[in-house]
């Protein structure tokens, strides 16, 4: 199975650009969900971009667990709620993206799901 080989180990991240993942749990039923840590080291950076799914409603909920130092500020076009350490967004129909992290680490813990329509 899939998620039973990810997790607890460090993976890159999707989209090579320098972060890191780590599967913490997942499941695809009753509700499809996973959750990550993640970590963007200095010079790390995800360009915008919306998450293709194949069918339902993609939500994803980050917290922010640390800042860095310098860079390493979520984007997004339209998010559903949004404060300094909360981010709550609709991955596959809202443009998002990381700044590059210009000096120190950034953590947080990311929790996605989808729902059917």
């Amino acid at each position: 199975m899939p998620i039973l080989k990810n997790l607890l180990r460090w993976q890159r991240g999707r989209q090579n650009t320098g972060y890191d993942k780590m599967l913490l749990c997942g499941a695809i039923w009753p509700i499809k969900f996973d959750l990550y840590l993640l970590k963007f080291p200095q010079g790390s950076e995800i360009p915008p971009h919306k998450d293709k799914i194949v069918a339902g409603q993609h939500y994803r909920l980050n917290i922010i667990l640390k800042h860095a130092q310098n860079g390493g500020e979520f984007i997004c076009k339209d998010p559903i709620f949004e404060s300094r350490r909360i981010k709550l967004f609709r991955p596959d129909i809202s443009e998002h993206q990381v700044s590059t992290v210009l000096k120190g680490n950034r953590y947080l813990l990311s929790l996605g799901w989808v729902k059917n329509k």
